[in-house]
């Protein structure tokens, strides 16, 4: 039904505008009480699905990725989908309005997104008023800093949101790696990195002195445009500052073998979607061989079938998040992944039967 009637609707709309529209509709089916017929539709709910990671209990592990619900606005209406957990953010100290627009565009021969939003929230305390609503799923907190905070001020502002979300998240993510928000990727650095995620650490520990709490497990989101070089020295930063993992990846900058039209192809901003799904399922790879699966991945970038989700598994990811693939697939996909995992679980316990 999605790709047959909604899909095409949304599509005659702005992409931005569709997001919008789409978020008001989700809202209002909650209100008239669709949330049950979604649930019965979209969730599968099986314990063989769930996986212990980050010390954590995940439902499933499929979840939304950070960027569609940026303002924590509709974490619990989204779980109806059947979402292990949900991303929200990049959120920032401040509200900002982002980049000008048009900002978001779709590449539909290519099935992917190109967007430049910029950091686009409401800032970090508006959502943690949204927040404070009982959470019917995981909740992961991504945060990062306000355009026009300086680099060399940037730890102050990642250090106002993890304070901010402490008691209202279940895991961090510190993005550093949008192509977005100018100077941002010059964090991905080795020495700004370390700094960063040491402070991020250590507060961590103080929070949870403070208020008698666990610590957040924290995880790098990084680009897929590192090279090998940049990617062992990836791992050696998440070593050493011993956070719990790494998302890969976050959009690219890159624009190969794209087959829509150059005019769109040439839009700055980065690319997610179908595009992106070699190349982030390489850098997986990659992470957990070199990194001798020392650390928690989640996988993400160009996962538009159950296929491609088991391949991002299968390469060493413990996890799977969605976003352009829940653009153009639809909430069956969430389903339809979920299902390929248990169908593969049960050939591999068949098979050494």
């Amino acid at each position: 039904m999605y790709k047959l009637l909604l899909r095409p609707l949304l599509f005659l709309l702005d992409a931005e505008n569709a997001h919008h529209f789409s978020f008001r509709m989700v809202r209002l089916m909650a209100r008239l009480g669709f949330g049950t017929l979604f649930r019965k539709k979209f969730v599968v709910d099986d314990k063989r699905l769930e996986r212990k990671v980050l010390g954590l209990t995940f439902k499933n592990p499929v979840g939304l990725a950070a960027g569609f619900d940026k303002d924590a606005k509709l974490y619990n209406e989204l779980s109806d989908f059947g979402f292990g957990f949900i991303e929200i953010g990049t959120l920032t100290p401040k509200p900002q309005s982002g980049n000008p627009k048009k900002r978001l565009f779709r590449l539909i021969p290519d099935e992917a997104i190109i967007n430049r939003m910029g950091f686009n929230n409401r800032g970090v305390f508006e959502a943690v008023e949204q927040l404070k609503k009982k959470h019917r799923v995981l909740i992961g907190g991504n945060i990062g800093k306000n355009k026009v905070t300086p680099n060399e001020d940037a730890v102050k502002d990642y250090l106002i949101c993890f304070d901010a979300l402490f008691l209202h998240v279940d895991y961090f993510v510190v993005n550093v790696s949008s192509p977005n928000t100018p100077g941002l990727r010059a964090l991905q650095g080795r020495e700004p990195l370390t700094e960063l995620l040491r402070t991020l650490k250590r507060e961590n520990g103080k929070l949870a002195k403070q208020y008698q709490s666990k610590e957040r497990p924290i995880l790098l989101k990084i680009a897929p445009d590192l090279t090998d070089a940049q990617l062992l020295d990836i791992i050696e930063i998440v070593n050493e500052t011993r956070i719990e993992g790494v998302i890969a990846t976050n959009t690219t900058i890159e624009r190969n073998h794209l087959k829509s039209m150059m005019i769109l192809t040439e839009e700055k901003g980065g690319l997610s979607g179908k595009p992106l799904r070699e190349r982030s399922t390489e850098v997986i790879r990659f992470l957990a061989e070199k990194g001798n699966n020392s650390f928690t991945i989640i996988g993400v970038g160009g996962i538009h079938s159950a296929e491609d989700a088991l391949e991002k598994l299968e390469a060493g990811a413990d996890l799977v998040q969605l976003y352009t693939g829940f653009v153009y697939e639809g909430p069956g996909l969430i389903k339809r992944i979920n299902q390929a995992i248990l169908q593969k679980q049960s050939a591999v316990i068949a098979q050494h039967a």
